[in-house]
């Protein structure tokens, strides 16, 4: 077995994907989308653990950007919006990943209103939370997908 074929494999073993472009955009940014909302969710319910982490820079809107560039690309690639014109699939992907990060933030600050002040029981509500709204999101696309396969 070749170098690369065992790159391949161990890729393939681990749920990675072969690096080129289509996959660094629709497997690998929305990936890293979904590190960086589950941050955010810490961030936006327990802002002092991330100062303590990061004292000097207020990460909040780079988390954001990274969030809402992983869930456009994600939402652009969906097979529901593969026949549009490329302007409205990326109108349309802009503004559901906008809805669904800036939804979520508005939703964290919200609980974190309602849960006691402990930071690690913040951390906890953030991201189960937030994870909870990713498989809900990732289910609705799903199905909305599953219907256009349908109709095909």
């Amino acid at each position: 077995m070749s170098a690369s074929e065992t790159r391949i494999s161990l890729c393939g073993k681990l749920g990675l994907k072969p690096l080129n472009a289509h996959n660094i955009l629709f497997y690998y940014a929305p990936v890293q989308g979904v590190l960086s909302y589950t941050a955010l969710s810490i961030n936006v319910m327990n802002p002092s653990l991330v100062l303590r982490i990061f004292p000097k820079k207020d990460i909040t809107n780079i988390l954001l950007f990274n969030t809402l560039v992983g869930s456009g690309l994600y939402l652009y690639n969906r097979p529901h919006l593969s026949l549009l014109p490329a302007k409205e699939r990326l109108l349309y992907s802009s503004f559901g990943a906008v809805t669904f990060s800036l939804g979520s933030v508005l939703i964290w600050a919200i609980v974190r209103s309602l849960v006691p002040q402990n930071v690690a029981l913040c951390s906890v509500c953030g991201i189960g939370s937030g994870l909870a709204m990713l498989k809900i999101a990732s289910s609705y696309t799903e199905h909305v997908d599953s219907l256009i396969a349908k109709k095909a």
